[in-house]
């Protein structure tokens, strides 16, 4: 919701500057090593360090920094030794707050075993993008560089903004923040509590809001005056309001695919192939895609597709023969750059594993190299394609080798991503070709500066002699996914392979800060896909969403065979910030209307390639590998398999390499279908107090007619919940049409129909899988502590013995002279129901999720 501190200008930032501090508390030292020490840069004094009395993992260590001034802390430095040294910290934490009592985590990484100092940003802006004061900095340790070794730390220097006015700008901004966080929890428990003269007291009195003003007339409508239809109402006018969107955003999606047939003028289209590369220019509609392997051998065709025509372009049969254009090769990334109008491509699997001879033609045809003299293998070139301007369809060769230039060597199944606004190229893992297949090696991560032309390690991967408790960060793969939030500057890695083992991780890392968090160590386990290798993925920064579509996975977890599903698995992952871990969602796969005929969908395949268009949110697929298929042995030109003796036609195995092309849209539910759950939900509580005030035949009918017009028949949850209700009605004393109470009882009959004979089925496209449930009278019901303090954390329900939540003079002044006043039994199922719908509205348009009661146990607090 809009709040001063949200709206206000953010105020002009100071240059940085060196902050002094003080050692405020330190768990254990070993001997002399006292944290004092690390007030003083002498990189030649052996002595001149912190030490931890211990060896973790058997005791926590820390040590306690305190400010001289309040400040904006940006950036902590590490000083090191003047050579490596086995006590060198590696893994470390820094935390930040104002009170030693109450910190955040600001920094998780690692610092590297060498001499040069070490400088990391570290976060001082929450996530409502509010920049936050510190005045106390908490170090803790993680491990070693050596095994078995104390912990030492050598200097730490801090910087950030000490200046006055700046930072008692920053604090009451903060403090501001704070307050309103605060106000909206007290408002929200007043209400649920029935104080809802102080809760308007203080909405009066202040400068916020709780919720959108349509979910304000909604609690009014529903809870205080009962208004049915009248709340109904309001659920449109909430979905025209936006309010509905983000749920509907995270409603488990369908996809639906069309089968492409473009062709170029001569009824032509790129051949069946795998491990090729594309690349989309979102402003004109145009895919490019180069290169791959045919199951006989690699190609260096190149071709466009125009999205709005649908119609193929051949742009060459053979770069192999043009000025600087690359050879045939496979397992290639491209990337393109919508600044410059330029695609890069980097990496190849080629035939033969790069002889020394493609090269010397490659650089002769450069101009490099004169004739006769002799390159060096397994160099990785680098190049350039210009699809606009001057330049238009040539290539430049910008490195015959990147590794000599400090890039990568020669990999392949790497990944690539280009951040077009700081024109930056990122490069990650990949394995090395270098001719020994029998020692797998694996590439670190690395950018590329287009302005510069300057390639930087990031991220190393670890020589062989190193020991195996030093790993690096982001484990050494191929094979993997890599995307880019250009929102965040956030890298997303995950799955892929290393050796022989297939990878379900997902880490994030941060460009600014060059920090890794780990997202998931194994996300199979967290209802994400199987341990996966040559997925695709890609990204639509704005909706916050990664999209994977699988390839080869293991038939067991223990199994060394690989194998494709038959039903192939897509996923949605779906993130609120970068460095928490999102929630995995398998794409179900497109509804068919009773009676209509199944879909046409991709075989399941590997080694495919997927672009997104963000403006359209249209992926294309093409290609790939299907795995092998048998065949009669007359039909291929290879050896035969051994037969049985059931004297079965001889067949053999062979790989289905593909050709086709696809475009694919997600289908999610629709504000209506959102609008009818809700509804069931508001006709459920009616339903329910009529079966206490109004004689057991209407409330009957209306369970008949208004309830199950709002249900779908389809859903087993759904309908559960609704035959459930009838119970409600038997147990339930109603009033008669004399104004007498009788136990309800309804006729056989009419419950027979009722229960053996639902509504005709209903076919209800693109209803998400959820189903809500209402038993709210029931002692033994909990609810969600996000959207209700009904029940605690633990799962009890309260009492609120404090309080009496008898009818507050706001309800007073709301309902007709002769209408009873509510219950409070009656008041808080209302609220209950209140609360549920309140899943459905956008979080910037109610009031904040969780309870006061809980926020004393948080542990980050606000």
């Amino acid at each position: 919701m809009s709040a001063t501190w949200a709206t206000s200008s953010q105020p002009t930032m100071p240059p940085a500057q060196t902050m002094t501090y003080t050692i405020a508390g330190c768990s254990e030292h070993s001997g002399n090593y006292v944290p004092e020490n690390i007030l003083v840069d002498s990189p030649q004094d052996p002595s001149s360090r912190w030490s931890g009395a211990q060896q973790l993992p058997t005791a926590k260590q820390w040590i306690l920094l305190k400010l001289e001034t309040l400040g904006v802390v940006k950036s902590i430095t590490f000083g090191k030794f003047n050579r490596k040294h086995p006590c060198n910290m590696r893994e470390f934490r820094v935390y930040v707050g104002l009170n030693p009592h109450h910190m955040v985590q600001a920094l998780y990484t690692q610092l590297k075993d060498d001499t040069v100092s070490e400088t990391f940003p570290l976060k001082h802006v929450n996530g409502e993008g509010i920049c936050f004061p510190t005045r106390y900095i908490k170090i803790v340790p993680v491990s070693a560089h050596g095994m078995s070794f104390n912990i030492s730390i050598w200097y730490v220097s801090v910087s950030g903004i000490a200046d006055s006015l700046y930072v008692d700008n920053i604090r009451s901004r903060y403090e501001e923040y704070r307050e309103t966080v605060v106000l909206r929890h007290v408002l929200k428990h007043l209400r649920q509590r029935r104080l809802l003269t102080p809760y308007q007291n203080i909405l009066a009195r202040s400068n916020i809001q709780v919720e959108h003003p349509v979910v304000t007339a909604l609690y009014s409508s529903l809870v205080l005056q009962g208004a049915w239809t009248d709340s109904e109402a309001l659920l449109s006018e909430a979905s025209s309001a936006g309010l509905l969107d983000a749920y509907i955003q995270f409603c488990q999606p369908h996809s639906q695919w069309k089968r492409l047939h473009g062709m170029n003028a001569d009824g032509d289209a790129p051949s069946k192939r795998g491990g090729h590369a594309m690349a989309l220019n979102p402003d004109n509609g145009l895919i490019y895609l180069f290169g791959g392997w045919d199951g006989q051998k690699s190609l260096d065709d190149f071709w466009s597709y125009d999205v709005n025509a649908e119609r193929w372009h051949v742009i060459s049969h053979s770069t192999s023969v043009e000025k600087n254009g690359p050879i045939a090769r496979s397992c290639h990334k491209m990337v393109y750059d919508t600044k410059s109008g330029c695609i890069y491509l980097l990496g190849r699997l080629g035939d033969g594993d790069l002889k020394p001879e493609d090269h010397q033609e490659l650089l002769r045809r450069a101009g490099e190299i004169p004739d006769g003299s002799r390159s060096t293998p397994y160099c990785s070139e680098f190049y350039r394609y210009h699809t606009r301007g001057l330049d238009a369809g040539k290539w430049d060769l910008l490195s015959f080798d990147t590794a000599s230039s400090g890039g990568p060597p020669l990999i392949f199944d790497h990944q690539m991503v280009m951040d077009c606004e700081a024109q930056i190229l990122y490069v990650s893992g990949g394995r090395v070709v270098d001719g020994e297949w029998d020692s797998p090696k694996y590439s670190g991560m690395y950018s590329y500066n287009v302005r510069t032309s300057k390639w930087k390690l990031l991220q190393p991967q670890p020589a062989l002699s190193m020991s195996s408790s030093v790993q690096p960060p982001i484990s050494p793969r191929f094979g993997h996914s890599m995307v880019l939030d250009p929102i965040s500057h956030n890298l997303f890695i995950f799955a892929g392979q290393r050796d022989d083992k297939y990878l379900s991780d997902m880490y994030a890392y941060d460009i600014a800060s060059n920090t890794v968090t780990e997202l998931f160590s194994n996300f199979s386990t967290s209802g994400g896909p199987n341990a996966c290798f040559t997925q695709r993925a890609i990204i639509d920064g704005r909706l916050k969403e990664i999209y994977v579509f699988c390839g080869l996975t293991r038939a067991q977890p223990a199994c060394a065979l690989t194998s494709l599903r038959a039903d192939t698995p897509n996923w949605v992952y779906q993130y609120a910030h970068p460095s928490k871990p999102g929630k995995w969602t398998n794409i179900l796969p497109e509804v068919i209307q009773e009676g209509g005929e199944p879909a046409e969908v991709p075989l399941p395949r590997y080694a495919h390639q997927v672009v997104y268009d963000e403006g359209t949110k249209r992926v294309f697929m093409h290609g790939g590998n299907a795995g092998e298929v048998n065949e009669p042995v007359e039909d291929v030109e290879t050896e035969v398999e051994g037969s049985g003796d059931d004297e079965r036609p001889n067949r053999v195995s062979k790989e289905m390499r593909l050709d086709d092309f696809w475009t694919m849209k997600l289908l999610r539910a629709a504000p209506d279908e959102i609008i009818r759950r809700a509804k069931y939900q508001i006709r459920q509580q009616q339903f329910r107090e009529m079966c206490e005030e109004q004689p057991a035949v209407k409330a009957l009918r209306f369970l008949q007619t208004q309830v199950s017009a709002m249900v779908d028949h389809t859903n087993p949850e759904e309908t559960s919940v609704f035959r459930a209700l009838l119970g409600h009605l038997f147990s339930t004393p109603i009033a008669t049409d004399d104004g007498s109470a009788e136990s309800a009882g309804t006729p056989k009959e009419t419950t027979i129909n009722l229960l053996e004979e639902p509504p005709k089925k209903r076919s209800r496209p693109n209803t998400p899988d959820e189903a809500w449930t209402s038993r709210l009278d029931d002692e033994d019901e909990t609810l969600d502590a996000s959207t209700s303090s009904a029940v605690t954390s633990s799962g009890q329900k309260r009492r609120h013995a404090v309080l009496l939540m008898e009818e507050d003079p706001v309800e007073t002044a709301l309902r007709d002279a002769s209408t009873k006043p509510l219950s409070p039994d009656r008041f808080r199922q209302r609220t209950e129901v209140f609360e549920s719908l309140l899943q459905f509205i956008a979080e910037d348009g109610k009031q904040p999720i969780g309870s006061l009661l809980d926020m004393v146990d948080a542990e980050d607090g606000i």
